[in-house]
């Protein structure tokens, strides 16, 4: 903390330097730098413990210590942001440090630990401290956020904290042999997510406002984004979807969609053809079931350099989508195939050798994008494969969901009432209703399935909620 005793002890006991947090101004960041040096440049006092060898060496140490100790403040605050340029000309000061969760809850995102915006604000931020010629650091949450804040620039990088460590290594275990939980705040329900004990009713907080909509393909007037690119929509504002639009997108041979960028997150899946997609220049070559997430502000392209369609599905995290066109040079540089993009900018999953888990029996599911895999993220989706026999739980979600049927045949059981869906076809399951998918059939299923929540996360519920006697909102 800002004070002359604590940051006296830390540095008598032989610390090379201090991190300070909250400051936010730079009258308060000319006082720690005082407190951290001796007269007659501050007004640290000198000690006799281990900085000072217990005061045989005070000469010695006395000596360069103002030059090699740090300090380093923590820009945790919209307050602090605002006072940035009188803080970078404070003497002494070479490194700034970033509280990303602190920083989100004073602007209005308590709880999340990058909310809607801030993530390119401490971007912005460190651009503003490294042009002054100083240095950032920041916690980083995994290895993809790890190697993010690398090639963002960042040069002093918390690895995690020693419970947070700990916790990581065991849920990747626990991941493994599918047995992973989510902590609870008040430690109260730690079991396995696949084994948790589904609740007997779903909490009354939950009580939907919608119901089920089934959207066949073409039932919906189509839009055309550019010359031969038509947009077809699935899940979206006409069957009032909240913060999620799904759809097929189809290039004619030789279409190109210029390049643009978002406001919210994308995630284009391939299902027919090949795609040629680009990202700020980097170009990947996607085909069947290969999928491309990009995060808000990110410029990319997308065309058919071959001889037949290319259908793709889209998923954006607004139920009101709009883009802005690019007009940008970006050099071209052709990815290898097994590139999986550049951290912080795109994330390429190739489903066909990516890991898979299971939810349920006779399934596999795989990951394409959510708030662990990519921080500050919107949304989270993926790929699921059914066997014969395949099935969920019966369960519902604090958000909405869209699931579209890519092959095969699948029944959607909601609160009693079946739906037989195939060739495409997509349910919006909104906030609260209870449901489960199955396949019935002899032959395999395979779902495109995005969450408007940033969690894959599931309320699993007793059996009989999913039928017409049990309907819990009847």
């Amino acid at each position: 903390e800002l004070n002359a005793g604590a940051i006296k002890r830390a540095l008598d006991i032989g610390a090379d330097g201090i991190v300070v947090p909250w400051v936010e101004s730079a009258e308060q960041l000319r006082q720690a730098v005082s407190f951290a040096r001796y007269p007659l440049d501050g007004m640290r006092g000198i000690g006799a413990e281990r900085a000072t060898a217990w005061g045989q060496a005070f000469v010695e140490h006395t000596a360069g210590a103002n030059e090699h100790v740090l300090v380093v403040p923590i820009i945790e605050t919209v307050r602090a942001a605002r006072q940035l340029p009188a803080m970078l000309t404070v003497d002494g000061v070479e490194l700034f440090f970033f509280g990303p969760a602190d920083f989100s809850a004073s602007a209005g995102f308590r709880g999340q630990w990058e909310g809607p915006g801030v993530a390119e604000q401490i971007v912005a931020i460190k651009d503003q401290i490294i042009a002054a010629g100083k240095h950032c650091g920041v916690m980083t949450t995994s290895h993809d956020d790890l190697t993010q804040r690398v090639a963002q620039g960042f040069r002093m990088l918390g690895l995690g904290t020693d419970a947070g460590l700990l916790i990581r290594t065991v849920r990747d275990s626990l991941r493994v042999v599918n047995r992973d939980c989510r902590m609870q705040a008040d430690l109260s329900a730690c079991e396995p997510l696949a084994t948790s004990a589904p609740l007997a009713t779903p909490p009354e907080s939950f009580r939907p406002d919608r119901r089920e909509s089934m959207t066949r393909v073409g039932e919906q007037p189509g839009v055309e984004l550019a010359p031969g690119v038509q947009f077809t929509p699935l899940v979206g504002k006409h069957n009032a979807a909240r913060n999620l639009t799904t759809g097929l997108v189809t290039f004619a041979p030789g279409a190109r969609l210029p390049t643009h960028d978002h406001e919210f997150t994308e995630s284009v899946t391939v299902l027919d053809g090949t795609l040629t997609f680009e990202v700020e220049g980097r170009q990947y070559r996607l085909e069947r079931l290969d999928n491309v997430t990009i995060p808000r502000g990110v410029a990319h392209s997308a065309v058919n350099a071959g001889r037949q369609p290319v259908v793709v599905c889209v998923a954006l995290a607004t139920d009101t989508p709009a883009r802005r066109l690019i007009d940008q040079f970006f050099p071209r540089r052709q990815m290898p195939d097994a590139a999986t993009g550049l951290p912080g900018k795109e994330r390429i999953t190739r489903t066909k050798t990516a890991a898979r888990t299971a939810a349920g029996p006779n399934t596999e599911f795989v990951d394409f994008f959510n708030a662990e895999l990519m921080p500050g993220i919107e949304m989270s989706g993926g790929y699921a494969l059914f066997h014969p026999g395949g099935r969920l739980p019966a369960h519902l979600h604090d958000f909405d969901e869209s699931i579209s049927i890519i092959s095969g045949h699948a029944t959607c059981v909601v609160e009693g009432r079946r739906h037989a869906m195939s060739d495409r076809a997509t349910a919006l399951q909104p906030r609260g209703r209870v449901h489960y998918f199955i396949n019935e059939s002899h032959d395999t299923m395979e779902m495109l399935w995005v969450y408007a929540g940033p969690r894959p996360e599931r309320i699993i519920v007793a059996e009989s909620c999913a039928t017409v006697e049990g309907n819990p909102w009847k």
